[in-house]
């Protein structure tokens, strides 16, 4: 039987290394994301690890329009946000910091793509997949717990997004006054070490779940293009509470 036009580009997109989804299943992760964000009646999303703001233009291009705080610790990209901010009245930038278990300042490695930049070094695995996210440099930042920078009320639905390469652990540690009103956690859960020191996703898991968390959506992450195993997912998790 003759193949369908559909099924002849499908095929001709495959064998030169790329793939065609359909519409619900491109967009299924982003579709998740704003259907926790609608369920959960989130009025206030805390964009931790920023880079140039890719998440909160996701997040607006989902239609969520409330109030967003992103944090940043490097310059470059730091200057990217306030530009950008500047034309949405309810996204702010915080100071420049990074966000963990403490007031003080750190180093970070800074990377050559930016957003593999971190605290941690980085492990030979990611050097591996993504020779371009080698570090090329270190930059000493401020550090604070998101308790410090962060005034909330009981009331208040919060979403907290963390993308800090191998950190989350800290910066969840900094959170512990935050953290009864979040009603969702979305991060970064790697499945092979990337940065040297850092929790692996089982343990990202165990950590939500005693702090009363529960799984709502895994997405596909970065996949080494070698051999096309998933070293990361992202991971969403809401509050065991559903009030």
């Amino acid at each position: 039987m003759p193949l369908s036009l559909k099924e002849w580009i499908r095929g001709a997109a495959k064998r030169g290394g790329y793939e065609i989804l359909g519409r619900r299943s491109s967009y299924a992760g982003a579709r998740s994301l704003n259907a926790l964000i609608q369920h959960e009646g989130i009025s206030h999303v805390l964009d931790v690890g920023a880079n140039e703001g890719q998440f909160v233009r996701e997040l607006r291009d989902g239609g969520y329009g409330g109030l967003v705080t992103s944090f940043e610790p490097l310059p470059k990209p730091h200057a990217v946000l306030l530009a950008l901010a500047a034309k949405d009245p309810l996204w702010n930038i915080a100071k420049r910091t990074a966000i963990g278990a403490q007031d003080s300042t750190i180093t970070i490695h800074v990377a050559g793509n930016s957003v593999s930049s971190s605290v941690l070094p980085m492990h030979d695995n990611h050097v591996k997949a993504a020779p371009e996210s080698r570090y090329v440099g270190t930059e000493i930042v401020p550090l604070h717990r998101i308790d410090t920078l962060i005034e909330h009320k009981p009331v208040d639905r919060l979403l907290l997004k963390i993308d800090v390469q191998g950190y989350e652990v800290s910066v969840l540690e900094g959170a512990t006054a935050l953290l009864p009103s979040c009603r969702a956690v979305k991060l970064e859960m790697s499945l092979v070490p990337l940065y040297d020191g850092q929790p692996d996703a089982l343990e990202l898991w165990q950590k939500l779940a005693g702090l009363g968390f529960q799984p709502w959506s895994f997405e596909p992450g970065y996949r080494d293009p070698a051999t096309q195993r998933m070293l990361q997912m992202d991971g969403i998790f809401v509050r065991t509470d559903r009030t």
